[in-house]
């Protein structure tokens, strides 16, 4: 074939399509960018909003907190503060209904209830992984179901038990339901020991470690990160709890930071700044948590996820 016959070939359509995309149209490289461009400014769209449906809250929250009375009452409710002024903290904690009592109620609460769930939910966890007992299994799923039981079944049997002991409307009332481990704590710990190589823990006992130096010097110390996560769990779960505090305590003595801000709601119902201060209040310990531990949660993801 001379030269010329083969440009004219390159030249001819059917020598370079196959017949059975001849009649086919190729989309043009253009229009499919455009098609890009249009499904990410789509996906900003929802992600926008999304952004904005979920921290709208809490951005209201935050300004209306450092708003007058006057400046929410006459001006709408997005305005930035103008001026900002902090006299709604200072209510907040100095005046007749101090919020100093149920931030310290609150606190000592979560710390009990954290160190209980940790060396209780640890122990428990090692037993069902690592070591051997008729049963074991068997009672591991049972405690396990117990996560299908909605919290509110359990909780006018909670209320008799506590009241017929004595300890209704006291500090042990708001922590002893909690605070000896949790069916999702010991699954969650379970599965991470489970992950610890056995052969680590034959050489440990070779050179005569029990069981509690094996647990606190080789177990626990290698499971840092999902001791972090459960930690970091137990603490927001138990400082944002309203229903059990709410049921099992009356009065100011002993009153957590979620119902005292529920009480400043009925008692100041025209003051929505006072209320919104003390929302703000109640967050804060929290945002405070995510940015110190912001790493953590986010490698806890990956640490409670499906394997």
């Amino acid at each position: 074939m001379t030269s010329v016959e083969q440009r004219a070939d390159a030249r001819t359509p059917s020598a370079a399509v196959p017949a059975s995309d001849r009649g086919r149209r190729i989309p043009d490289a253009g229009r499919l960018r455009r098609r890009g461009r249009l499904a990410d400014l789509a996906t900003y769209l929802v992600l926008v909003a999304g952004a904005l449906l979920t921290l709208g809250p809490f951005a209201l929250s935050f300004m209306t907190a450092f708003k007058s009375p006057l400046q929410f009452a006459s001006e709408p409710a997005l305005s930035p503060p103008n001026p900002i002024t902090l006299e709604n903290f200072g209510t907040l904690f100095s005046g007749s209904y101090s919020f100093i009592s149920p931030i310290a109620v609150t606190a000592q609460m979560v710390l009990v209830i954290l160190v209980g769930q940790l060396v209780f939910s640890i122990m428990a966890a090692y037993a069902f992984a690592k070591l051997r007992f008729a049963g074991r299994d068997a009672l591991f799923w049972v405690y396990l179901a117990t996560l299908m039981i909605p919290q509110v079944v359990i909780v006018i049997p909670l209320y008799v038990m506590m009241a017929q002991t004595g300890l209704r409307n006291s500090f042990w009332a708001l922590v002893l339901p909690f605070m000896f481990g949790s069916p999702y704590a010991v699954f969650l710990l379970r599965e991470h020991f489970r992950s610890i190589p056995d052969d680590l823990i034959a050489a440990a006992r070779i050179d005569g470690a029990g069981d509690w130096r094996i647990l606190w010097q080789i177990v626990a110390p290698m499971s840092r990160g999902i001791i972090a996560t459960l930690a970091i769990i137990t603490v927001v779960s138990h400082w944002n709890n309203f229903m059990w505090p709410l049921i099992i305590t009356t009065g100011r003595d002993w009153q957590v930071i979620t119902v005292a801000t529920a009480n400043l709601q009925s008692q100041y119902n025209a003051n929505w700044t006072l209320v919104m201060a003390a929302t703000t209040v109640a967050m804060a310990p929290l945002l405070v948590i995510f940015a110190i531990f912001q790493r953590t949660i986010v490698n806890s993801i990956s640490l409670t996820g499906f394997k």
